[in-house]
C-alpha cells in the first residue's frame, strides 16, 4: 500500500478520490482549507509552504503519488488573483517541493486536475498564461483587467492552460520521467461538484452552464472522475507520461473535432535531428 497526498480533499473530485484510495488500503494525507489532515490556504505563499512541508513531514519524505485537485472556479467574484494563486501556484509550488519525495519511491504517479476550459474558452490572453508560467500572478491579473465581468472566467482558463503546460513541459524531463515519476493531467468538464452547484444556484450563470454543449447529456459524476484518477495512479499507467485526458462528456470533441491530433512541426523535427547528429 502507498502514501498519497491529495489537495482539495474536502469536497468534490478530491473527496471522492480520497474515499477510493483509503478504501483500497492506501494512506492518504489530505490538504484543504478545512476538514483536512493539513489545513492550509493555498492562495498564499505561506499557506503553500506550510502545506508542502507538513505533507513531507507526515509522509516521512516518501510519496507514492499525489493528486492536485484544489481549485477555485470562475464564479468567485472579483478576486482574480486568488483564482490564479490556488489553481496554478497551489499545484506547481507543491509539486516542486514534493519532487524529491516522489522520486524517492522510484515509481510515483501524479495527477493534476486541469479543465476542458483550456480548449473551450475563447480569447484567453496568452500574456496571462505566459505570466503565470513565469510565476507572476500580478502580471497575469493585469492581463485580464480589460475583460470586465469576464475576468474570472479568463483568469480561470489561463490558470488551467498554464498548469497543463507546466505538467507537459516537466513530465518528460529527467527529474520527473527519468526519476520514475509519471506526471499527467485530467481535464474534466461540467462535473457536479460544489463548484458547479454554486454556478447552477445563480440564475444568470445557470442559464449559461445549461446551454453549454455536453453531447452525452447531463453532468459528470465526481466518483467517475475519481475512478480515472485512481487508474492514473495505478501501475497500469506506467507508460502514461505528460498526457492530458479529457473526461467532459464530449464537449472538447464537439468544439474541436479536427484540431487534434496535430503532427509535430517540421522545424522541431529538424532541430531534433541536428541535436541527434551532433551528439
Amino acid at each position: 500500500m502507498g502514501t498519497y497526498a491529495v489537495t482539495g480533499a474536502a469536497s468534490g473530485m478530491g473527496a471522492a478520490t480520497v474515499q477510493r484510495l483509503r478504501a483500497a488500503g492506501h494512506r492518504v494525507i489530505t490538504v484543504d482549507v478545512k476538514d483536512a489532515d493539513v489545513v492550509a490556504d493555498l492562495s498564499t505563499e505561506a499557506g503553500r509552504r506550510e502545506a508542502s512541508l507538513r505533507v513531507l513531514t507526515t509522509a516521512e519524505g516518501r510519496l507514492d503519488g499525489a493528486v492536485l485537485a484544489a481549485g477555485i472556479g470562475p464564479n468567485r467574484g472579483p478576486d482574480v488573483g486568488r483564482i490564479a494563486e490556488v489553481n496554478y501556484l497551489g499545484a506547481v509550488e507543491l509539486l516542486a517541493r514534493w519532487q524529491p519525495a516522489l522520486a524517492a519511491t522510484e515509481h510515483a504517479k501524479v495527477v493534476v486536475i486541469s479543465s476542458n476550459s483550456t480548449t473551450t474558452t475563447p480569447l484567453v490572453p496568452q500574456r496571462a498564461v505566459r505570466a503565470l508560467l513565469a510565476g507572476d500572478v500580478a502580471r497575469a491579473t493585469r492581463a485580464v483587467r480589460l475583460y470586465g465581468p469576464a475576468r474570472p472566467a479568463m483568469i480561470y482558463a489561463a490558470s488551467k492552460i498554464a498548469l497543463t503546460r507546466w505538467v507537459r513541459r516537466h513530465a518528460v524531463q529527467a527529474d520527473w520521467a527519468g526519476a520514475g515519476i509519471r506526471l499527467n493531467a485530467l481535464a474534466p468538464g461540467a462535473i457536479l461538484t460544489p463548484l458547479l452547484e454554486q454556478q447552477l444556484a445563480d440564475p444568470q450563470q445557470s442559464k449559461a452552464v445549461r446551454r453549454f454543449p455536453i453531447p452525452v447529456g447531463g453532468f459528470g459524476d465526481p466518483g467517475h472522475l475519481a475512478d480515472w484518477v485512481c487508474f492514473m495512479l495505478s501501475d497500469s499507467a506506467e507508460f502514461l507520461c505528460g498526457s492530458l485526458i479529457f473526461v467532459d462528456g464530449g464537449t472538447d470533441a464537439h468544439f474541436r473535432p479536427d484540431d487534434w491530433p496535430k503532427p509535430v512541426p517540421l522545424r522541431q523535427l529538424v532541430r531534433y535531428a541536428r541535436r541527434f547528429r551532433n551528439s
